[in-house]
């Protein structure tokens, strides 16, 4: 009985070490030549109860902890025009409530505890039928139970339902600042050591600190979703870029358009696009998916946890249907449906605060209700 896993992001990576933990193999197929072929982005914060549970499932908790940065739940919220209006710094003692790691960091992980073998770089999923997988290259691979593990847009998602992700109205630019504290001092102290927003009217603005030095911004507009082809930015030159974002933040406090000012060359534009919320289909025996495959939420803390989580899950169903997988992938398919939903539900809620006009006021009552 031979699983099948399309795309080794860390939902993926977790099923097949659950499965490696419970004897069980896996083969990963993953359409990068090599897990260094690109940058796998920021931070993430691992919740107890979904990311770090899979951690646990995965035997993998102290390796966890020794890439985790508890500071890095510090967090600093302002409004635009550089009133603070919460400060959380996070004490030494403190719980590993919800650390900070670096993705890849997080995803270097995953491979290491895997066998060489299970991850097959260099093949890129076309399509499948009749239990057989078809690769870009003109390579094919059997399999009996096919895992869509391969990201927001996933082509074995059209195995199971005609569900694609639409436009939020919000558009992400990301920039840099390489090794803050050295560069640029007085702004890695206006930072801290983990999350700085600035929430205005339609947009905002997000400082990401990373276990390298690096600094990551996230400049968020409310815009259509041809806001990238239409803004007159050009993208493709760095220094006119930033030129052309700093004067949409006109009127911000001057330390604001300094971060950005400040920043390298890296522009990366991002649409946000989620599947609806509640998405679920009929079980199909043979396929399933996880992560963002299965259910693509606004970027707010709960995808990389839920996608973890999924793949801990499934792996564990697998390990106690053996010789059913349509089963396991039944059970699992039910639990995931339901607590990806509520997960789906606050992450559209939380969004729809950050875009709301008095962002940064709804914000404050988000983490003090009452």
């Amino acid at each position: 009985m031979t699983i099948t896993i399309v795309g080794a992001g860390l939902g993926g990576l977790a099923l097949a070490r659950v499965l490696h933990v419970n004897g069980i193999d896996a083969v990963v197929y993953e359409r990068e030549p090599s897990r260094d072929a690109r940058g796998q982005g920021g931070m993430l914060d691992l919740h107890a109860g979904t990311g770090q549970r899979a951690m646990r499932e995965a035997g993998l908790t102290d390796e966890f902890r020794a890439i985790a940065r508890r500071e890095g739940q510090d967090l600093r919220l302002l409004e635009p025009d550089g009133t603070l209006l919460l400060q959380e710094d996070t004490p030494e003692d403190a719980p590993l409530d919800r650390p900070e790691v670096d993705r890849a960091d997080l995803r270097n992980l995953l491979l290491n505890s895997l066998p060489e073998h299970a991850v097959r770089w260099g093949h890129a999923f076309e399509h499948a039928d009749k239990g057989l997988l078809h690769f870009a290259d003109g390579s094919s691979a059997t399999y009996d139970l096919l895992v869509g593990a391969d990201g927001a847009d996933s082509l074995v998602r059209a195995l199971l339902t005609d569900a694609r992700p639409t436009h939020t109205g919000q558009n992400v630019v990301e920039l840099g600042i390489p090794d803050i504290d050295r560069t640029h001092p007085d702004l890695a102290a206006m930072v801290g050591r983990g999350n700085y927003w600035v929430l205005g009217n339609g947009q905002s603005l997000s400082a990401q600190r990373n276990g390298d030095g690096r600094v990551r911004i996230y400049l968020s507009f409310c815009t259509a979703e041809d806001w990238f082809e239409t803004s007159g930015i050009p993208f493709d030159d760095p220094a006119a870029a930033r030129a052309r974002l700093i004067d949409l933040f006109n009127g911000w406090d001057s330390r604001f358009t300094a971060l950005i000012a400040a920043c390298d060359h890296t522009v990366l534009p991002r649409s946000i696009t989620t599947l609806p919320v509640g998405l679920t289909w009929p079980s199909k025996p043979g396929v399933t998916l996880l992560g963002d495959a299965a259910h693509l939420m606004p970027p707010v803390g709960q995808g990389a946890n839920m996608a973890l989580l999924d793949g801990a899950l499934l792996g564990l169903a697998l390990a106690a249907h053996p010789d059913s997988f349509p089963a396991a992938a039944k059970e699992y398919e039910r639990e995931m449906f339901e607590r990806t939903s509520a997960a789906g539900r606050q992450s559209a809620r939380i969004q729809k605060i950050l875009m709301s006009p008095d962002a940064s006021r709804k914000m404050l009552a988000f983490f003090q209700p009452g």
